[in-house]
Order: C-alpha cells, then sequence, then structure tokens
C-alpha cells in the first residue's frame, strides 16, 4: 500500500459510496466505526486486510475519519486482534462476495491448475530439441556450437 495519496486519489479509492458501505459503519461507534470502515476500504483496494494500523496512509485515516465523523486518534484504540476484528472481517467478506479459502478449495484450484494451466504451460514451452541454448546431456556429445548456438557478439 503506497504511502502518499493525491487528493484526488482519496476520493476515488477511500470514499464510502455505496449504500451498503455507509450502511455496514452506520450502527458502529468510536474506534470501531473507524476501524471498520478503514479496514473495508482496505480490502476492496489491496484484497486483503491491514495487520495493524500502521499499514493505512495516514492520509486515508483522515480522510475516512472525516467521512464517520470519527477523530482520526480513535484509530489508535481499534483492537487489531480478537473477535472483534474478526467479526469485522466476516461482515466486509460476506458484504463484497468472498469466503475463507478452505481445503476443499484447495483441492478444486490443484485439479483446475493440473487442467487448464499445466498443460497451456507446457505446450508453450520449448522442448529440449527446440531450445539451441539447452545443457548438452552426457549421451549427447554435441557442443553449443554444433547445436546451432552462436554467443552474441561483444563490441
Amino acid at each position: 500500500m503506497r504511502r502518499e495519496w493525491e487528493p484526488e486519489d482519496l476520493v476515488a479509492d477511500w470514499t464510502l459510496v455505496e449504500h451498503d458501505e455507509r450502511e455496514l459503519v452506520a450502527y458502529k461507534r468510536g474506534s470501531t466505526r473507524l476501524g471498520f470502515a478503514l479496514m473495508l476500504k482496505y480490502f476492496e483496494i489491496e484484497g486483503r486486510f491491514p495487520r495493524h494500523g500502521g499499514e493505512l496512509p495516514p492520509a486515508a485515516v483522515g480522510y475516512v475519519a472525516r467521512q464517520v465523523g470519527v477523530a482520526p486518534a480513535e484509530l489508535a484504540s481499534y483492537e487489531w486482534s480478537g473477535r472483534t476484528v474478526e467479526y469485522h472481517r466476516s461482515q466486509i467478506r460476506t458484504a463484497l462476495g468472498f469466503r475463507r479459502f478452505t481445503e476443499d478449495d484447495e483441492g478444486k484450484l490443484a485439479g483446475w491448475l493440473a487442467e487448464e494451466i499445466a498443460p497451456a504451460h507446457a505446450s508453450h514451452s520449448p522442448s529440449r530439441s527446440q531450445n539451441p541454448h539447452r545443457t548438452p546431456h552426457p549421451e549427447n556429445d554435441e557442443t553449443p556450437a554444433q547445436q546451432g548456438f552462436r554467443p552474441p557478439i561483444q563490441s
């Protein structure tokens, strides 16, 4: 996450714009309201949650604090571990249509990668016979020059 933000970038990325976003923070107070709003926007931008308040750009903290009516200093008392933050993360994932990655998901992903990505990658990779830069094998006594490899000319 970048530390410096121009005003127009703050507006574009850190504004609570959707009715749903404003409703999510509406029933929270003080540091909880500010911390939740910042986690929501951070997750939208980075695709992950901040581990602590130090990961948040100071300009974004001030900007979001003004939107939710909480002093930026209140963020210092937000709890970054424990049940409350886990509940906040759950609410944010649900609101944005995400869920935790499970072992079942891991198996499905591995199968998909093996079926879809690995064959495509293998078909685009040069085979040993197509690669003039290959290292000779003991059973192949041709030198790189005999195989058609010419080093670049140095000037």
